[in-house]
């Protein structure tokens, strides 16, 4: 049971690092496609304010209400053992997210994080293994989120064309992309803040877990855990770090979705772009609701790009990436109950 946990914490690293450079371009896509930053300029830029996120959620915030949500999507139940479950879905997660950076589909990490647990939780103890109210606003933000982010893009846009009409267009262009480096810092921090979080949830979870069926006296203090709010610094430094290096690692294939092929940026509408998905993530970050980085600054371009005219979004893209993310749940809550039936029937 050690090991099966000290996997768990091994895989969590993991699937953040991947989720770092499978998102990356979510908060440095627009910053290079204006040429504000290089790519490697990009990604190093993105991944420390990745990292600063740790210590505004702990000193400023003063909690992890994210991870609190994750931790509680596999119902703790003396009759199920949740570790087995936690260890498969995380296995299920990191091969869909291989998969979609593979074909550069920006997908959700996080979706695809909560359709692994929710299936490996019915494989093994049915629905009742699985907090569905939790699931179902996790689900129902999967249009949400993009229509907030797409709200609030549409509007900043607006009031911003409206505050700089009397700025020459070359000077505003050197303005905007300096205020550029501003939103790519917030966004980073809101991307690190939403994500990393939801890799503490897993692991608080987990340790919970442990802790209930063993005797205290014989678990490391630095592993004792009964209440997410008590967990321990590394946790959340783990996840933070895994996340800002993978960041680093970058994501170039979904960078070019996210940058010009939904519409053209400039260096105006990065600026509200990310403007956008930074409040619209802050304000899922207060509600304790995980969303995905992905679908609310997709929502933020299309809002962004529909204020010159609807025909400059590119819907033919926009519905594809639709489609994916709709199905990112149930396809990887199907493979993650195929995964845990293998394994079932290979080591049971």
């Amino acid at each position: 049971m050690f090991i099966l946990l000290v996997g768990i914490i091994i895989l969590c690293a993991v699937f953040d690092f991947i989720n770092g450079f499978h998102d990356a371009a979510n908060s440095i896509a627009t910053v290079v496609t204006t040429r504000v930053l290089t790519p490697l300029q990009a990604v190093i830029w993105a991944a420390g304010f990745n990292f600063i996120a740790f210590f505004i959620a702990k000193y400023i915030i003063g909690e992890f209400g994210i991870a609190d949500t994750v931790s509680k999507i596999v119902i703790q139940d003396d009759g199920v053992n949740i570790l087995p479950i936690i260890f498969v879905a995380l296995i299920a997660s990191i091969t869909w997210n291989l998969i979609t950076w593979w074909f550069g589909i920006p997908s959700s990490s996080s979706h695809t994080l909560i359709g692994s647990l929710s299936g490996a939780g019915i494989a093994a103890a049915g629905l009742g293994a699985v907090h569905l109210e939790t699931v179902g606003i996790i689900a129902a933000f999967i249009l949400a989120a993009p229509l907030v982010g797409m709200l609030g893009g549409n509007l900043i846009t607006i009031i911003t064309l409206h505050l700089a009409r009397f700025v020459k267009p070359q000077r505003a262009d050197i303005w905007f992309k300096r205020f550029q480096l501003l939103s790519s810092a917030t966004l980073s921090i809101t991307h690190g803040l939403n994500d990393s979080q939801k890799e503490i949830g897993v692991i608080a979870a987990a340790l919970i877990s442990y802790n209930s069926t063993h005797d205290v006296s014989t678990i490391p203090n630095w592993m004792q855990l009964t209440d997410i709010h008590d967990i321990h610094d590394w946790v959340p430094v783990l996840c933070f770090t895994s996340i800002a290096v993978g960041t680093m690692s970058g994501g170039w294939k979904i960078m070019k979705t996210m940058g010009n092929k939904i519409t053209k940026i400039t260096p105006l509408e990065g600026f509200c772009t990310q403007t956008a998905g930074s409040l619209t993530l802050f304000l899922t970050e207060l509600l304790k609701i995980p969303v995905s980085t992905t679908h609310v600054i997709t929502g933020s371009i299309i809002g962004v790009g529909s204020v010159k005219r609807l025909s400059a979004v590119r819907w033919g893209v926009t519905i594809e990436l639709l489609i994916a993310w709709i199905l990112t749940i149930p396809i990887s809550g199907v493979l993650s109950m195929g995964i845990y039936f293998l394994m079932h029937w290979l080591f049971l």
